[in-house]
């Protein structure tokens, strides 16, 4: 069974810096991306980033310059460092991977983490 724990939410005020942190756990043979995305309140689930094996990333417009995905490969270990935080960064994030495969041969799957709450707020 694959599952994907988050940690390092939490509340922040605004200007301020957080974490996050997603480790894959299972039988996993490869990843393709790992990355994250967030969900506020009312709204559309949205892609914030997420960076490839091969390193390539894609970040969403509203927070490019301020986060920063990084991956360690061997670890199954995603992490995003979020800076300059806004009170529109409120969200609950979740961690992705996809195209995972649990062996070479098996088809390519997305997976979820269970999400985890940021608060930016005065």
């Amino acid at each position: 069974q694959v599952q994907l724990v988050e940690s390092g939410g939490g509340e922040v005020q605004p200007g301020g810096s957080l974490t996050l942190s997603c480790a894959a756990s299972g039988t996993i043979s490869s990843i393709y991306a790992m990355g994250w995305y967030r969900q506020a309140p009312g709204k559309q689930r949205e892609l914030v980033a997420t960076r490839t094996t091969g390193g390539d990333t894609n970040y969403a417009d509203s927070v490019k310059g301020r986060f920063t995905i990084s991956r360690d490969i061997a670890k199954n270990t995603v992490y995003l460092q979020m800076n300059s935080l806004r009170p529109e960064d409120t969200a609950v994030y979740y961690c992705n991977a996809d195209r995972l495969r649990t062996t070479e041969w098996s088809p390519g799957r997305t997976v979820w983490g269970q999400g985890t709450q940021v608060t930016v707020s005065a």
